[in-house]
């Protein structure tokens, strides 16, 4: 099955009317288009075409800190709804994994 990702979808800084679609609990803040990318990749899934230069129809009202540029032709075993879902999970874990931990700094004495 092929579809269109486009950012905007992943969004979680976005309403539904502008283009968000999965679920505000799985969406993520200001996806990337190499990390949407990367999760795809990660997932087995196949990227048919890409162009980081395109901007959804949908965005063009919005202001330019809310939009997200490019689109991802991808190949999946699964439909949009439930990879977009996939995608979207995927990228918070790579995410987490790159942050680094929150914890007790030692101090040292002079």
């Amino acid at each position: 099955m092929r579809f269109v990702v486009w950012p905007s979808e992943l969004d979680s800084r976005l309403s539904r009317k502008y283009g968000r679609a999965v679920p505000k609990n799985l969406a993520v803040e200001a996806p990337r288009f190499s990390e949407i990318e990367d999760a795809v990749v990660v997932l087995g899934m196949n990227v048919v075409e890409k162009d980081h230069t395109k901007l959804n129809p949908r965005l063009s009202g919005l202001d330019e800190e809310l939009r997200t540029y490019g689109f991802l032709v991808v190949e999946s075993q699964y439909g949009k709804g439930k990879s977009l879902k996939m995608i979207a999970e995927k990228i918070r874990e790579l995410r987490s994994r790159t942050k680094p931990k929150k914890g007790k700094t030692k101090k040292r004495r002079k």
